[in-house]
């Protein structure tokens, strides 16, 4: 019976969570040991970005971001911090997701094809002198190589967050961040992290 209840629970034994702790600890680890690959290879690259970035907004143009699934969810949480604010007290950025109008995104997928629903809102929103932020865990996304491809050939100033590969999305990008990993989850955890230290390094070189 008692054999019989834990399984119904989900209960686990010692060993099973042992195990389970052990894949929680392995976790960690890889995640911090590619955060500090990321660290030693790419800072200068960070702050470039965060540079360039800064200074497309003194000129009171905007940064547009786009990338898919969990790329997408980055792109919204990036242009939340800088509309709303991350550390500072300060005035609102001009930093648009580009997959959050779900009107906008099914008509050009629909009547179009989903490779385009960046880059029409591009050709709709975009102007020399603005920057384009596209996310890929692969780098070989096409609705964002195609984008950063349309950005690249009109005058926007264009930044990659990318995996391990380096792909037909670095050719459009004026500067990319690479993380090394295979492990879809790790890569994106990095850029999380490098989108909070990129979007500090912002306010900081605006506002402090």
């Amino acid at each position: 019976m008692d054999d019989e209840r834990r399984t119904r629970s989900g209960t686990l034994d010692s060993g099973d969570r042992d195990s389970l702790v052990a894949r929680v600890e392995a976790a960690f680890r890889e995640s911090i040991s590619v955060k500090e690959k990321v660290m030693e290879t790419a800072g200068e690259t960070i702050v470039r970005m965060a540079e360039l970035t800064a200074e497309v907004f003194r000129g009171r143009k905007r940064l547009f971001i786009f990338g898919n699934g969990g790329s997408a969810a980055d792109s919204q949480h990036l242009a939340a911090e800088f509309v709303n604010r991350f550390r500072l007290e300060r005035a609102p950025l001009p930093a648009l997701a580009l997959t959050v109008d779900s009107s906008v995104l099914t008509s050009i997928a629909n009547d179009y094809h989903f490779d385009e629903v960046f880059e029409k809102q591009l050709k709709a929103f975009g102007h020399a002198g603005d920057a384009a932020l596209g996310l890929s865990t692969s780098g070989r996304s096409p609705n964002v190589v195609r984008a950063l491809k349309w950005a690249r050939e009109n005058g926007l100033h264009t930044l990659g967050l990318a995996g391990e590969a380096v792909t037909e999305m670095d050719a459009y990008c004026d500067l990319v961040v690479h993380v090394p990993s295979p492990e879809t989850a790790r890569v994106q955890e990095v850029h999380l992290t490098v989108e909070h230290i990129f979007c500090q390094l912002v306010e900081a070189i605006l506002f402090s």
